[in-house]
């Protein structure tokens, strides 16, 4: 992990603008992310990672390359690995320029690469469209073995999760698994679940959208099956509805000192929950999300504490 003066020198000379407080920047320095294994392998993984959706797509389809790399390179200096993306996330942009970024930072091998497989058109995918789509994404990554890679929503698993255990059984991928995060498709999410050989999920679950709980994410632990959390701000609605709103003094029980940290050990203190990976473009807020896997993380009783309080904020 990098020091502060090491930190701000990394990000001052990016012009990064680092807006969180000297002695918060401080805590997190002096912190380690915690991992979580993998239920398959029993490799950890920092609990913390980076998305590349939203706000990242669009930075990358903008050209602005030095924001992103600042945001890559806090991402690893600072204990993180997990670096989610997908083709479809700014049309392969995200993918892309993440591949190359990592390269020319010299971060590849320290990334934790997962993406996705999604060629399905009305329900059905072509196996050779789909065998090309992760050839480009291994063309893009850079790297002869991609760690993961998820059917995208529900993308015909039929058809895409055997293309996937091919490329598992020749080594050139380490897990596979399948994603979604539309209540639609939850119910073939856990069919797939219960019924196919995957290693990981990916799914949307957050202290004001708690369906995971019913069933997902129990029935993950029963299987072994490892989670990644997407959208765990509820994309921008808990920040609609905590703006102009302090983090509540109880937070430092479990070491949330902003509303990124006690949003994301909300979601990190589920046992099933392996890594979360929000989004962003900026690298102060990747540091600021990296201390949400740092410290302690809120018990179940105080995680119901949690739900309570935002359920007793104004709707979004």
């Amino acid at each position: 992990m990098v020091t502060r003066r090491e930190w701000l020198k990394l990000t001052g000379a990016a012009g990064a603008g680092l807006a969180l407080s000297p002695l918060l920047l401080e805590g997190l320095v002096r912190r380690e992310v915690i991992t979580r294994a993998i239920p398959a392998s029993g490799e950890r993984i920092p609990i913390v990672g980076l998305g590349s959706s939203a706000t990242f797509a669009s930075v990358a389809s903008d050209g602005d390359r030095d924001r992103l790399g600042d945001v890559l390179r806090t991402l690893v200096e600072n204990g993180g690995t997990v670096f989610d993306t997908a083709p479809g996330y700014g049309g392969g942009v995200s993918e892309r320029v993440a591949g190359e970024l990592a390269r020319e930072l010299g971060l590849s091998d320290r990334i934790f690469w997962a993406t996705k497989l999604n060629v399905a058109r009305d329900g059905s995918a072509n196996p050779a469209q789909a065998r090309q789509q992760v050839e480009t994404s291994f063309e893009r990554i850079g790297e002869p073995v991609i760690d993961l890679i998820q059917v995208h929503n529900m993308g015909d698993p039929a058809v895409q999760l055997p293309i996937l255990r091919e490329y598992k059984e020749e080594g050139r991928i380490r897990y596979l698994g399948i994603t979604t995060t539309f209540e639609r498709q939850y119910d073939e999410l856990v069919e797939v679940m219960r019924n196919e050989p995957i290693d990981f999920i990916g799914t949307d679950y957050a202290v004001d959208n708690l369906h995971a709980e019913e069933t997902i994410l129990p029935l993950a632990q029963e299987r072994g099956i490892g989670v990644l959390v997407y959208a765990p701000f509820g994309r921008t609605r808990l920040w609609n509805r905590v703006e102009g709103i302090d983090v509540p003094e109880w937070a430092a029980e479990f070491d949330a000192e902003t509303w990124a940290q006690f949003f994301i050990k909300f979601v990190a203190g589920h046992p099933a929950v392996t890594a979360v990976t929000p989004a962003t473009s900026r690298a102060e807020h990747m540091l600021d999300n990296l201390g949400g896997g740092m410290g302690r993380l809120p018990d179940e009783d105080t995680r119901r504490r949690m739900v309570e309080y935002v359920e007793g904020l104004p709707a979004a």
